[in-house]
């Protein structure tokens, strides 16, 4: 490797996907050696007891947590105590909560302790900052603001200095500064929907249940908390998103109340609502000249499922892998050879994830009767088909 090069990876994003690649090659038996910077200009702090939960948070998935046990960073969460859940409900609205047409799965139908956790991101993402630190990642505070790819190496323009590395990681989310710095484009489109999030406390205890219902107008769902709340992601159109925002809390509440069927008895407003656009993006290519992309920058799903930042997770764990197997082959981290292997493996991937998940959206949001029988018909048939849930049980875990 050229000894120019001031780092050999430079990982533009600090959220916890980039974070968690910077910490898993810094603590790799193959990869530790290898000189690490990640650019983050507002790098997440570890959220103080009195803060209160952010409104964004995720349902890490098993795979997940193995990452962030692996290197250090899960014990570091204990203070926000990420909410372990047991079971998964999932129904139509045409259909009663507990009826016949209901999914279910459960953890211990699995022979598992759960189905995943619940985690606020901003404390996933600082921990994993403090662990790659730890381990020896360089922390450059500074956006990126220029890219120029050559054979040997990339130049990364920061602000007031420019940076060069063996290897440049976009791993800085969905709008990926890098991504378009580097001219990679991609497939995608909106979805007719934003989701609205925000914490309810609730009239019955959640139980440890996640809990999805799916309207005409999008799905409902509804994250079980460690305090007792829930919080939700609701997905609707952008003009009754933004009706159900500009509610006062009382009214807000008894919509969300309606809207779950009353499953966990009334629901109270107890933090401010937030909404976002939602789209389905995968970028042309993964890989251009000293250049890999992860994440939500190489691809975005509908959140229905829960499934993007643990797809970040899987694109992590696999990239990690090539780069140790590079190093220990002597090769450069860099070359073409590790990250076409990589991209062989996670486009499949994500892309067979993106298409089942719009595949849902759209069964579940077509009204014609004949979809409506047909989905509920399957949603019968698949809780009735153990060995197909426990294959789905095993995608959610994101475990072989």
């Amino acid at each position: 490797m050229s000894a120019r090069r001031d780092f050999d990876v430079l990982i533009a994003g600090g959220g916890m996907v980039g974070a968690a690649l910077a910490a898993l090659l810094a603590s790799g038996a193959a990869t530790r050696a290898l000189r690490v910077a990640l650019v983050e200009p507002q790098a997440a702090l570890p959220p103080q007891p009195s803060e209160p939960l952010e409104l964004r948070v995720s349902a890490l998935s098993r795979a997940g947590e193995r990452l962030l046990l692996a290197v250090g960073a899960w014990p570091l969460l204990a203070p926000r105590q990420p909410c372990p859940y047991e079971r998964m409900i999932v129904w139509d609205e045409a259909s009663p909560a507990a009826g016949a047409e209901t999914l279910v799965f459960d953890a211990a139908e699995a022979g598992e302790p759960n189905l995943g956790h619940i985690a606020e991101n901003r404390a996933v993402a600082a921990a994993l900052i403090e662990r790659a630190l730890a381990l020896g990642v360089t922390l450059l505070r500074s956006p990126v603001v220029g890219l120029e790819l050559n054979p040997d190496a990339a130049h990364v323009a920061l602000g007031g200095r420019t940076v060069t590395a063996g290897l440049a990681v976009a791993a800085d989310g969905a709008e990926s500064p890098l991504r378009a710095l580097a001219g990679v484009a991609g497939e995608g489109r909106p979805y007719p929907q934003e989701a609205i999030v925000t914490h309810l406390a609730t009239e019955l205890p959640h139980g440890h249940a996640a809990r999805q219902r799916f309207l005409a107008t999008g799905p409902l769902g509804l994250l079980p908390l460690a305090d007792g709340r829930v919080s939700i992601v609701w997905s609707t159109s952008p003009a009754e998103a933004g009706r159900l925002v500009a509610l006062d809390a009382a009214a807000f509440g008894a919509a969300v109340t309606a809207a779950s069927d009353g499953v966990l008895g009334a629901l109270t407003v107890t933090a401010p609502r937030a909404r976002f656009p939602l789209k389905r993006f995968n970028a042309s290519t993964y890989v251009a000249t000293r250049l890999v992309l992860v994440g939500d920058a190489a691809h975005t799903v509908h959140p229905l499922a829960g499934q993007g930042v643990n797809q970040g997770f899987l694109d992590v764990l696999a990239l990690a892998a090539e780069l140790g197997r590079a190093v220990a082959a002597g090769e450069d981290p860099g070359d073409a050879r590790p990250l076409g292997r990589y991209a062989r493996a996670r486009r499949a991937d994500n892309a067979l994830m993106g298409a089942a998940l719009d595949g849902i959206f759209r069964a579940f949001t077509d009204e014609r009767a004949v979809v409506r029988t047909g989905r509920r018909l399957a949603l019968r048939l698949v809780n009735r088909a153990q060995p197909l849930k426990r294959l789905l049980i095993d995608r959610a875990l994101g475990v072989p």
